[in-house]
């Protein structure tokens, strides 16, 4: 049987291997999550929510394990691994069922002697397939409501990461009964094979590319399709913007997990009154960062591979051949690994300053003016995040209601408070994750209408 093997970025060392699912196989996998799917939508609703929350006393006594496994998988400093170990369990977890439960209850209307009950019904088995750059949250992001809501999961983790994807549903599996959640391993081919499968959705987490592929093979039967897609994120930095802590956020928000995060701040837009201050404070925060392996506590880890680590350095090796100046980093990369960059001069006509980077680059364009900055920020096609700072807070946030992204974050981060969904705009995504209607998208609607 084929295998594959995961290799650690930082050192090149093996890390393990799983082995791959033939793609003629995938349908069979399918087939056996169905015949388990219907025992286990006989359980209620708030039967499967306990059923799911026992795994997080498992997931909490393998914090450091799954922590350790993901630095070595794809890279990550181990700081930001635990705190990823941490959100699958705990408290966490129990919250995220009971916001599922609450969105799935049934609903009762009535008028005219009639009443309507609206039930959000399991659709059958759900194809989910996950990114590498979070190889253990992003799966729960998908797999939990799927499940929660009654549906059999057929689960393609990154061949990135298969190791923590396999991790991830192990834990799973220990408190499912058997069959409701499968896992098939494997690249491309396996990945169309799922969704050439008959499963009823695909819940989808990476490039806009793919995402347009998988729209057009789940066309032929109207699959439903939930797709996070990439991002180029814009901040705009206003001229009453605290620019110490605008710089902050775009030196975290730009090199955590080596910027490979799909609302990465790539392309930052600050305005001219304040942009030497705002260079200045960048150039610092990002020439003090540490490079090295995740394992021993580097500020910034490797790329999670060669291919990924090339697409990088060749954007900003292109960048500054057409103009764009280096403020910080820019050379000195090696092997997987990155230096942190900061570039200014930056135009929309380089690729850096509209193709995703993916990588821990921050670039600077300086504007005359909040009219210029926004249209520049809007002169994309994603839509994921975006970040406005300025101190005056009512004036931010009109500047920030101007912008195409589905998440809009002012003076902090674009994540929400619970209860909000995980949405993009244009091509950043089709559908969305959390929330209460972010949860029902992995379910059938159906509405029951009699006399009351």
């Amino acid at each position: 049987m084929d295998t594959l093997e995961s290799f650690d970025p930082a050192t090149g060392a093996s890390v393990g291997r799983v082995p791959v699912t033939p793609a003629d196989q995938v349908q069979a996998t399918v087939d056996a999550a169905r015949r388990a799917q219907p025992g286990w939508t006989r359980l209620t609703l708030d039967e499967r929510a306990d059923v799911l929350a026992r795994a997080g006393a498992i997931f909490d006594d393998r914090i450091e394990e799954h922590a350790r496994l993901m630095t070595r998988e794809m890279g990550k400093p181990l700081k930001e691994s635990t705190a990823e170990a941490h959100r699958l369990g705990g408290p966490g977890l129990r919250r995220e069922l009971d916001e599922i439960v609450e969105a799935l209850r049934p609903e009762a209307l009535e008028e005219g002697g009639a009443r309507s009950t609206i039930h959000h019904d399991p659709l059958g088995v759900v194809g989910a397939i996950t990114p590498w750059n979070f190889p253990m949250a992003m799966p729960s992001w998908m797999v939990l409501p799927a499940l929660a809501a009654g549906n059999a999961v057929v689960f393609k983790p990154s061949e990135e990461t298969p190791l923590c994807g396999q991790a991830y549903a192990d834990v799973l599996n220990e408190v499912l009964p058997e069959g409701v959640l499968q896992v098939v391993h494997g690249a491309d081919e396996q990945g169309r094979a799922l969704v050439a499968s008959d499963v009823e959705m695909i819940a989808f987490t990476g490039s806009r590319e793919v995402g347009k592929e998988i729209m057009r093979q789940a066309s032929g039967t109207l699959k439903r399709v939930v797709l996070e897609l990439g991002g180029k994120d814009p901040m705009i930095v206003l001229d009453d913007a605290d620019v110490d802590k605008a710089a902050r956020f775009a030196a975290m928000n730009s090199f955590r997990n080596c910027g490979q995060v799909c609302v990465s701040t790539e392309r930052i837009f600050v305005v001219e009154e304040v942009a030497d201050a705002f260079e200045e404070a960048l150039t610092q925060l990002a020439s003090a960062m540490s490079v090295g392996n995740g394992m021993e506590g580097a500020d910034v880890g490797p790329m999670v591979s060669r291919r990924q680590r090339d697409h990088v350095v060749e954007q900003i090796e292109s960048a500054v051949a057409t103009g764009a100046k280096v403020l910080a980093g820019g050379s000195g990369h090696r092997d997987n690994f990155v230096t942190p960059t900061v570039l200014t001069g930056v135009t929309d006509e380089m690729e850096i300053g509209s193709v995703e980077t993916f990588g821990p680059v921050a670039c600077v364009t300086r504007v005359a003016s909040v009219d210029e900055a926004v249209e520049h920020a809007n002169d994309t096609p994603f839509g994921l995040g975006a970040v406005v700072f300025g101190g005056d807070e009512e004036r931010a946030a009109q500047v920030g209601r101007r912008l195409s992204a589905g998440m809009v974050g002012i003076n902090r981060s674009v994540g929400g408070v619970p209860g909000t969904p995980w949405v993009g705009a244009r091509e950043s995504g089709f559908g969305f994750h959390k929330s209460r209607d972010g949860h029902r998208q992995f379910t059938q609607t159906r509405v029951l209408t009699r006399s009351s």
